[in-house]
């Protein structure tokens, strides 16, 4: 499965929101419940926000940094997203290196690498 991309996006695998999310993936499913369907979406290895401005996406990544996510680690003098990546996708995808992150033939859509992208879910037709 794959998440499908617009504006700014903030994503986060699975697998680390169900270790460091504060009560874990059902708690944050429940904190997003307004925004699901909205501005949030996820697959089986994805959760996906977004923001149509960097002032927006600064917030979100302030506001998982709070709940203990590290967004960012350097290696050797460089920044790479760990926790979270930031994906412009108009711009030609992670606004960083991130080595959990695979783009989509269509560079509309991401997906957890080493997984198959499969379908791609995004916001409903209206």
């Amino acid at each position: 499965m794959a998440i499908a991309l617009e504006f700014i996006d903030f994503v986060v695998p699975i697998s680390v929101i169900r270790e460091k999310y504060p009560e874990g993936w059902e708690q944050c499913l429940k904190d997003h419940r307004q925004l699901i369907g909205g501005r949030v979406w996820f697959d089986a290895h994805l959760f996906r926000d977004g923001a149509m401005n960097p002032l927006d996406i600064k917030s979100l990544l302030e506001e998982w940094t709070a709940l203990g996510f590290e967004p960012t680690e350097k290696t050797d003098g460089q920044l790479f997203w760990k926790d979270c990546c930031v994906i412009e996708s108009l711009f030609g995808g992670p606004t960083r290196p991130c080595s959990w992150i695979a783009m989509g033939d269509d560079g509309r859509s991401a997906y957890l690498k080493g997984t198959e992208p499969g379908n791609v879910i995004g916001r409903p037709p209206a």
